[in-house]
């Protein structure tokens, strides 16, 4: 199963590597072999980067999943001002380029907030990005509490793509965007809640354990 944004890249790839392997047996060219035998690992890692599987875990409506793939690479206390208006403990997961790439809502709840700022596409890592990069944010209001997902662009990664819109229905779980080509995202969660992850912790989107939300 893949993301839908990948398919024309996949058949770009997978195109190059045919245009090759036929110009190979024409020309009788073992450079072109090499070239042929190279597209056709590149076809294969942009596969692979546009996978999309199925993931199930742990629901609930105190349980916050992980919105994407990748590792753990800041826990923080902060305030967000714009959707949260107030204090939250951000985590940060920062996907490399052989991690999936599709996001997912970690919770249930209403879209209430979605906005995307212009930015500049420093390391994805740094403290600096998670206000200067090119980013889009996503605020759900899940019960009595409110949620920010916000997704970062990085080095590599020029293209966020969010499927939100201001009053759809979040499912836990269930796709909530893409970022292309390696990048982060950031969850902002109330200050009370019970951590269940810790720096370096690999995540799995919409199956790894983010938190736990404190009791209204």
């Amino acid at each position: 199963m893949f993301a839908r944004e990948g398919y024309p890249f996949m058949l770009g790839a997978l195109a190059l590597a045919a245009i090759a392997y036929v110009g190979a047996l024409r020309l009788r060219s073992w450079p072109l072999w090499v070239v042929a035998f190279l597209l056709t690992v590149i076809a294969l890692w942009v596969a692979w980067f546009f996978r999309n599987p199925e993931r199930t875990g742990e629901r609930g409506d105190r349980v916050v999943v992980s919105p994407a793939d990748g590792r753990v690479v800041l826990i923080t206390n902060i305030d967000e001002p714009t959707f949260v208006g107030g204090p939250t403990t951000r985590v940060s997961i920062f996907m490399n380029v052989f991690d999936v790439h599709v996001n997912r809502y970690p919770v249930n709840g209403r879209v209430a907030y979605v906005v995307h700022k212009a930015g500049k596409f420093l390391n994805a890592v740094t403290e600096a990005s998670s206000v200067e990069n090119e980013q889009a944010s996503v605020g759900i209001v899940s019960g009595p509490h409110r949620i920010l997902v916000r997704q970062i662009a990085g080095l590599i990664a020029r293209r966020i793509i969010t499927d939100s819109a201001n009053g759809d229905t979040a499912t836990q779980g269930a796709r909530m965007g893409l970022i292309r080509f390696g990048s982060r995202v950031d969850v902002f969660l109330p200050p009370s809640s019970t951590l269940r992850v810790q720096v370096g912790q690999r995540m799995k989107a919409g199956e790894s354990i983010v938190a736990d939300l404190p009791v209204a």
